[in-house]
């Protein structure tokens, strides 16, 4: 990426031009787990994020032997199916359906009886490495998914800050070291970018649209490593059109690493075919437009429940979620952005994406 000569990152565009490879953004170093410290457990119980069950992320790791599941088309989807012994897992599928009961209907969880775990599915790969949990209606068949995760602070926050500030809420549940998040239906990114149908120009400016306002989201909140597989497109029929959005699933990097590409999702080379459909369908004045849309919905979504966000950012500014010098070098590059030495301050993670996220909404308002 050519930066304009001032040093400052493109700001009305976000970046978001063709971008020559020597300049993608590559996150190659596996990310620690930060532990839920008590002021943020505290928080977690206060909006009711926990539940008293007694299973814990290790007690799923102790399963006999696993298979590796396939698609239709015979390719490996990283996943296992994996088969616990008789007597444990009589045990575990009660805790299991249980779990999802405080999950959907936390505030009577009782109705359990027509529920049963079909299979436990098991990744091996990622930071998260987590297990997909199959629910099945008794009556009619149908499932449903949830994961169980160990439980990374990082996550956690990205995980709640989408909640709060994005279009559409999660439900997840966190007990000590193990997190309990629900399932984001869409088709994944890069499946979509490989197998899209874009027809029509229509069809082609609103995904392009879409990719716009979740970048703005994804930079606004400090989410990163964005890449085409960490996300997913939703596709919802309405009376005369598709309607599209686009949404995050994956959290670990949450307010993390300290370069500022690494927030900025067309700075991934598995995106730049969303990149080039961007430009070639939207012209710059749009883009600046969808972006304001964008700032402004989540300012309204802040102002709204400031009081939560506020305990949020607090939790999250005495917490240690990244390294002095990340933090150091993100201070630098959002000071160049923002024109804003004030963020050369800041001394956690916590207070730099506090400053930024007041200053992205406050921008152009």
């Amino acid at each position: 990426m050519a930066l304009p000569e001032n040093g400052h990152l493109m700001i009305q565009y976000r970046g978001m031009r063709q971008i020559p490879p020597s300049a993608f953004v590559r996150i190659e170093q596996k990310k620690p787990s930060f532990p839920i410290s008590r002021m943020f457990d505290e928080y977690l119980d206060h909006y009711g994020r926990k539940a008293p069950f007694r299973m814990v992320y290790e007690d799923l790791l102790d399963y006999q032997e696993g298979f590796p599941m396939q698609t239709s088309s015979g390719e490996d989807t990283l996943w296992d199916w994996v088969i616990y012994p008789q007597r444990e897992w009589d045990v575990l599928s009660r805790e299991l359906t249980q779990i999802y009961a405080w999950l959907k209907t936390p505030d009577d969880p009782g109705f359990t009886d027509h529920l049963y775990i079909s299979r436990v599915e098991y990744c091996n790969f990622g930071n998260s490495k987590p297990f997909r949990i199959r629910v099945v209606n008794r009556f009619n068949d149908n499932h449903d998914y949830y994961y169980v995760k160990r439980a990374d602070a990082s996550r956690v926050y990205g995980l709640e800050l989408e909640h709060i500030l994005a279009p559409n809420r999660i439900d997840f549940l966190v007990q000590g070291n193990t997190l309990v998040e629900e399932h984001i239906a869409g088709v994944p990114g890069d499946v979509f970018l490989k197998n899209r149908d874009l027809d029509t120009e229509h069809t082609r400016i609103r995904i392009a649209k879409e990719f716009v306002k979740f970048s703005e989201r994804c930079f606004a909140k400090l989410l990163g490593d964005m890449r085409s597989y960490n996300y997913v497109v939703v596709i919802t029929q309405d009376f005369d059109m598709d309607q599209i959005r686009v949404r995050a699933i994956d959290f670990d990097q949450q307010s993390y690493e300290g370069n500022i590409q690494v927030y900025l999702p067309q700075f991934y080379e598995e995106n730049q075919t969303m990149v080039d459909l961007v430009w070639n369908v939207l012209e710059s004045s749009t883009i600046r437009q969808y972006q304001k849309e964008e700032r402004s919905l989540m300012a309204r979504r802040m102002r709204t429940s400031w009081s939560r966000v506020d305990d949020l950012l607090f939790c999250m500014e005495q917490d240690s979620i990244s390294t002095e010098d990340r933090v150091r070098l993100l201070a630098k590059g959002l000071a160049r952005f923002h024109k804003d030495n004030d963020f050369l301050d800041a001394r956690s993670m916590g207070q730099l994406t506090r400053h930024h996220l007041t200053t992205m909404m406050t921008e152009d308002q």
